[in-house]
């Protein structure tokens, strides 16, 4: 597995009125319609596909438009 820090980014989708949550580095694409939901959905799902493609990770950084939140894992 390859270790290394995963950064995902979150934008807002004007047209389609949602959050999104992007990062090829895990073949991650969600979206939501409030961030705090998305963040939720996220704290679940990155580490989950880091795991899908033998990424081993421990820290996974999201960087958003607005603001930056880092979630730590194990």
């Amino acid at each position: 597995m390859k270790k290394l820090m995963v950064e995902i980014n979150i934008f807002w989708d004007e047209e389609a009125s949602v959050w999104v949550a992007v990062s090829d580095a895990i073949g991650l694409a969600l979206e939501s319609a409030s961030y705090d939901a998305l963040i939720e959905r996220l704290r679940v799902a990155a580490p989950e596909m880091a795991a899908l493609n033998n990424v081993e990770c421990s820290y996974i950084m999201l960087s958003t438009q607005k603001r930056q939140v880092a979630c730590q894992n194990g």
